[in-house]
C-alpha cells in the first residue's frame, strides 16, 4: 500500500512560508527543507493557490498566505491539494455472489463515512498557526530561514 505524503508536505509549505515571510523563498530552498524536488513544491503551491491559500506572482520568489495562519485549518489545506476527498476507500472488485464479498461495501461505506465525517471535523479544528506555534516551541536547534533577523537565534548550520 502506497502512502500520500501531500498533505503533510503542503502543511509543510504553509508553515515554511510563514515563518520565513518577507524573503525570497524560491521551490528549490522550499524542497530542501522538505527533502524533496522543486518540482513538487511548484506544483503543491499551484494547488495551494488555486485553492485560495497562497498568493504567489509570477517571477517573483516570495509567496505569502492568503489568509492569516489562524484562519487556514489542516482541513482547509486537504482539501486545496487533493481532489479525492475520502481517506479510506473501499475495494469495489469484492466477489458479489459471496457472503462476506457481496456485503462488506456497503457495510464499510457507512463505518468509513463515520471515521471520514470525524477526521474531517478534527482537521477542521487545527490551524496552521497551531502548526506553526508547535515548530517554533520545539525549534531549539532546526535549520530554517537563515537570513530572518526574526528568527537569528534559530540554529542554520544543517541547511
Amino acid at each position: 500500500m502506497k502512502y500520500s505524503h501531500k498533505l503533510s508536505d503542503a502543511v509543510h509549505i504553509m508553515a515554511y512560508i510563514e515563518i520565513c515571510k518577507g524573503q525570497t523563498l524560491s521551490s528549490s530552498e522550499i524542497a530542501k527543507s522538505i527533502n524533496s524536488n522543486p518540482s513538487l513544491v511548484r506544483r503543491l503551491m499551484m494547488y495551494l493557490t488555486r485553492g485560495g491559500l497562497l498568493v504567489t506572482q509570477k517571477g517573483v520568489a516570495q509567496p505569502i498566505l492568503a489568509r492569516d495562519s489562524i484562519e487556514i485549518s489542516l482541513f482547509d489545506i486537504y482539501s486545496a491539494i487533493t481532489d479525492e476527498h475520502n481517506l479510506l476507500h473501499v475495494d469495489d472488485k469484492t466477489n458479489p455472489n459471496c457472503l462476506v464479498g457481496g456485503n462488506i461495501q456497503s457495510v464499510l461505506e457507512v463505518e468509513y463515512s463515520k471515521i471520514q465525517n470525524a477526521a474531517e471535523s478534527e482537521m477542521k479544528k487545527i490551524s496552521l498557526k497551531s502548526i506553526i506555534d508547535g515548530i517554533l516551541v520545539r525549534n531549539d536547534y532546526m535549520t530554517t530561514c537563515s537570513g530572518n533577523p526574526k528568527y537569528q537565534h534559530l540554529s542554520f548550520s544543517n541547511h
